[in-house]
């Protein structure tokens, strides 16, 4: 019973999803809604206008048998032309409802689809790196797209109900026991559709993660940078067997839900049909014993039948929309969230020039969900036009220093001034604004070579001579002037016409996005992992000028690198354990020489 009280709560608690759905749709297109909704109003009523000229009509040819010439034969047409008008007319507004239908579906789609990624883009990156939350967003990213049924179904709930409210009132008129019979009949079919579609969305909740599993699967599958180890390791039966069972017990789970529903869907439609029938043959009985004319019998029973139909037809799309609501309470919750870094009220823009440098004061930090400290209690100071070298283990706390640093989380204890502010006085946007990051991770886009490096700043797109020089000073100009399109050619294999590259010239392209960014801090996080040392050596010939008169950055694991900066940290156990000079730390002996001579010994 607790349970089903539950279930009941959720139920009513999902309809609240309604009034911001409604608005999600008014937002993206008002016009449409509100031709759709005129157009359907024009449908509703149109019935009852049929079946009042149908009575007429029917009456009059009663009469006019009963006592021929009793009936002018202009009336019967002029009956017969009004019929064929409404008739019409209902064909006609269907179709324009058909439109604004399919253009309300799209305008839909579209734009909450941005909405989406807008909101998606301001969000805190932990909330992205939390496999629950990412659960939700795969949620809500198909109910973008997906649930655009459930602007037909308001559409349709608002055409029956209008329909409903006309037709009931004539049957209400003649005979109201008719109508509440009617509706004694139908609740039971209302009540089951309604348990049955919470069940659906709790079963597609349960399920989300095996979804997102098999859609892995399939990519692993069929990608082509899993298809060398798939082949090599002989994976295709391991992963066909694991899709294989999983997509088992999803049909399993389903068709078990689908069977209880069709059982019980078809015994409680039978009922339904109980009311309408018990009606009808009322109305005959009536008829027969002359207490009613054929053009009244003819009349309600029009009239009962369009009642059932649109009270079957209403209790159904209220249970489907209560079923989408459901569905779409990932999406509204997704919408509600809120990230918690960002502009203060009154955040200040971040300083050009900086003229002070960065301090890290006392900074801890442990990632969310966590109670193990990555940094703890690090301390460091960087002056304008430094050029710094982060080294240490793996683990370290190397790659968490530039997030802190760039504002992609804030510290849990402690603060970072640059120029004396605490980072979380700036305006955000300002601030990485003046920070460029190209992380070991980067990002590949499947764009033209034009938005591969535009996408570091993105007003400078269209401007050849900024995109050239950021690829001069990344080293891949050279390799954009022999593609086939230059600046226009397509990169990667995901679209037609795509040239794909190879780690090192990708890592080219993601450099050059860095040094199109004009950014007073450079951050380079592992910037030559998948060059050659040749290309390595090319990249790093122009280091310093490259970074003239800005702070500099550079995260590596090779120390014919990191030799190049004015000073190397060393973290270690999530603080800074040196700091100095390339000569002074190797003739401390600490674990930069240390790591030094390990790495030395490889190419002795």
């Amino acid at each position: 019973m607790a349970a089903e009280r539950i279930n009941l709560n959720q139920r009513v608690a999902a309809l609240k999803n309604l009034p911001e759905v409604m608005k999600l749709v008014w937002h993206a297109a008002p016009w449409i809604v509100t031709a759709s909704l005129l157009l359907r109003l024009l449908v509703a009523v149109t019935p009852l206008g049929v079946l009042w000229v149908s009575k007429n009509i029917i009456d009059a040819v009663v009469r006019n048998v009963k006592t021929p010439g009793s009936v002018h034969a202009g009336q019967i047409w002029f009956l017969l032309l009004l019929e064929f008008l409404f008739a019409a007319g209902a064909l006609v507004l269907g179709r324009a409802i058909d439109y604004c239908d399919a253009r309300l579906a799209d305008e839909f789609g579209r734009d909450v689809s941005l909405r989406l990624m807008r909101h998606a883009a301001n969000l805190d990156l932990m909330l992205f790196e939390d496999p629950e939350f990412y659960d939700k967003l795969e949620r809500a990213r198909l109910q973008a797209t997906d649930r655009v049924s459930l602007l037909n179904a308001m559409g349709s709930l608002f055409q029956q109900l209008i329909g409903l409210t006309a037709l009931a009132g004539s049957v209400l008129y003649y005979e109201p026991w008719l109508f509440v019979l009617l509706l004694g009949c139908v609740l039971p079919a209302f009540a089951g559709e309604s348990h049955f579609a919470f069940l659906g969305y709790s079963l597609a909740h349960r399920m989300t993660p095996v979804r997102r599993e098999l859609d892995y699967l399939r990519t692993l599958g069929t990608s082509r940078d899993s298809a060398k180890e798939v082949k090599m390791f002989g994976l295709a039966d391991y992963l066909h067997g694991r899709y294989e069972a999983l997509s088992r017990h999803l049909i399993r789970n389903n068709c078990k839900l689908t069977r209880r529903r069709l059982r019980w869907g078809a015994l409680l439609a039978a009922v339904g049909s109980l009311g309408y029938y018990g009606g009808y043959a009322y109305l005959v009985l009536q008829t027969l014993e002359l207490k009613i004319s054929v053009g009244k019998l003819t009349f309600l029973a029009g009239a009962i039948a369009g009642s059932n139909a649109s009270l079957q037809s209403l209790f159904s799309l209220f249970s489907s929309i209560s079923e989408q609501a459901l569905f779409l309470t990932d999406l509204i919750a997704f919408f509600a969230v809120r990230p918690r870094i960002r502009s203060k009220p009154n955040a200040i823009p971040a300083p050009r020039p900086i003229r002070r440098g960065i301090e890290f004061c006392d900074v801890l930090f442990h990632y969310p969900g966590s109670e193990n400290l990555v940094l703890r209690g690090l301390d460091f100071r960087m002056e304008p036009g430094e050029k710094i070298a982060l080294v240490g283990e793996n683990g370290e706390g190397k790659t968490t220093f530039v997030k802190l640093l760039a504002r992609l989380y804030d510290p849990t204890g402690g603060k970072i001034l640059l120029d004396g502010v605490d980072l979380r006085d700036y305006r955000v946007e300002d601030l990485r604004k003046e920070i460029g990051v190209i992380f070991q991770d980067f990002f590949r886009y499947d764009f033209a070579v034009r938005d591969n490096i535009g996408t570091g700043r993105v007003e400078l797109v269209n401007d050849d001579s900024a995109l050239w020089e950021a690829a001069r000073k990344s080293g891949v100009d050279q390799l954009v002037a022999n593609l086939p399109n230059g600046l226009e050619q397509m990169l990667g294999r995901r679209f037609e016409g795509g040239v794909d590259l190879s780690g090192g010239q990708w890592q080219r392209m993601a450099l050059a996005r860095a040094y199109l960014r004009d950014a007073q801090v450079l951050i380079l996080d592992e910037p030559t992992a998948a060059l050659d040392a040749v290309a390595e050596a090319e990249v790093f010939a122009n280091f310093a000028q490259l970074t003239r008169e800005r702070m500099a950055i550079l995260i590596s694991h090779r120390f014919s690198t990191v030799r190049l900066a004015n000073r190397i940290v060393v973290l270690n156990g999530g603080r800074i354990t040196e700091d100095g000079r390339h000569d002074a730390l190797i003739a401390s002996r600490g674990q930069y020489a240390r790591l030094f001579e390990i790495q030395a010994a490889n190419y002795r």
